[in-house]
């Protein structure tokens, strides 16, 4: 009978070389996906800063503005705010220039002649004064209004 210790090489046997490839591929894809979610968060960060113009300034860059949509600040003009079935229309100062605004959607329980507002919204036109607005935002105490004394103030030169 043979002898079955001889038929089998029993002999340890080492391990073989790891791959330093599989190593570096790994750190390659945890990078890459570090950055893109790098560039996903920066770009929501961004996005989600929401700035508005001033009259002036959307008045000078109605042709690059379009109809695209944005946030614009000013002063209701006192005597012009009308209110329709759909919600209101009224005139907006800023500076030297004005903007009639037709506002879609109930007005907010402080809004009133006299005061300065941000409306959400597009012009009709690259070269229209008319804004339609989906949304208007009172803006906030007079906390803001005393930081940013020559940013806002109401036609007749009160500070609200």
């Amino acid at each position: 009978m043979p002898d079955t210790e001889d038929t089998f090489d029993l002999t340890p046997v080492a391990a073989p070389p790891t791959k330093r490839r599989g190593r570096w591929r790994t750190i390659g894809v945890l990078v890459v996906l570090a950055l893109a979610v790098l560039a996903l968060l920066s770009q929501g960060l961004l996005h989600s800063l929401n700035y508005f113009e001033t009259i002036d300034q959307a008045m000078s860059s109605r042709a690059k503005l379009g109809t695209d949509t944005f946030r614009l600040e000013g002063v209701v003009r006192p005597h012009t705010i009308d209110r329709t079935s759909r919600g209101a229309s009224f005139w907006m100062t800023g500076g030297d220039k004005k903007v009639f605004v037709d506002a879609h959607g109930s007005p907010p329980q402080l809004f009133q002649a006299d005061i300065p507002v941000v409306v959400e919204g597009h012009f009709t036109s690259e070269t229209s004064d008319t804004f339609i607005a989906t949304q208007i935002l009172v803006k906030h105490t007079a906390s803001y209004i005393a930081a940013h004394p020559k940013r806002v103030k109401a036609p007749n030169g009160t500070v609200r």
